[in-house]
């Protein structure tokens, strides 16, 4: 999984660090999977060879200038995530390697096939319910769509925890919407077609111990991908 790299707090230290939240850990090891983090800082794509699977986590936003737009007054960018994360997205789905992006994550996967974001929800619905306030999550329930890899593992309707002021704007070519929320939010898309299984999620799964349906899923996607490879070798 994917990784901060910004100041923490450890004993007598406060410095530079590579930290990913334990929420992310442990809804990753919970499923049956072994955690491994990636640091942005010398994290080449061709590390996706010997990783069954990839989450791409949440944080901060995607630099504008990744999509062509001016940065809105709101946006605060962590760039140094940023070409690392789009390469790993890109090359997840080459490789079809099976990919969770959450939050920023399905940002990034759609950044990185060609897509655009919103940079600020409140000025298009006029209220702060996905991020009421800071480190306060929000509540979202949402609709899949029918056949979808998402609707396969959370049905035709499920809520999660929300943190988060942007959201996709232009689907990239190549991705579909699985999922929205009444208010017309995307909160799921997928790739067309069969070949890679890859869910990007808006809202943040990890948030909720008591729902590891996704990272179940993925896990068990891994799993089967890498026994597929393994019996083509013998």
């Amino acid at each position: 999984m994917t990784t901060y790299y910004k100041e923490a707090a450890w004993g007598v230290w406060r410095r530079e660090a590579a930290i990913v939240p334990a929420v992310y850990v442990d809804a990753v090891a919970s499923a049956g999977g072994t955690p491994l983090l990636l640091p942005p800082v010398g994290l080449d794509p061709e590390v996706l060879e010997v990783l069954d699977g990839l989450v791409l986590i949440g944080g901060a936003d995607v630099e504008a200038a990744q999509y062509a737009a001016a940065p809105h007054p709101s946006t605060a960018a962590e760039p140094v995530r940023d070409a690392p994360e789009l390469a790993l997205a890109r090359g997840a789905l080459e490789r079809g390697v099976p990919l969770l992006a959450i939050c920023r994550g399905v940002q990034v996967l759609n950044v990185a096939l060609g897509g655009t974001l919103d940079q600020h929800l409140p000025d298009r619905l006029g209220h702060t319910a996905y991020q009421p306030s800071p480190g306060v999550f929000g509540e979202v329930t949402f609709r899949t769509e029918p056949g979808s890899r998402v609707a396969a593992v959370l049905g035709e309707e499920a809520a999660s925890p929300c943190y988060h002021h942007q959201c996709v704007d232009r689907v990239a070519d190549g991705l579909v919407v699985t999922a929205r929320s009444a208010d017309g939010v995307v909160q799921a898309l997928e790739p067309a077609g069969e070949d890679t299984w890859a869910i990007g999620v808006q809202f943040h799964p990890e948030e909720n111990p008591a729902d590891r349906r996704l990272f179940a899923a993925l896990v068990a996607q891994a799993t089967t991908r890498t026994e597929r490879e393994e019996s083509s070798t013998t």
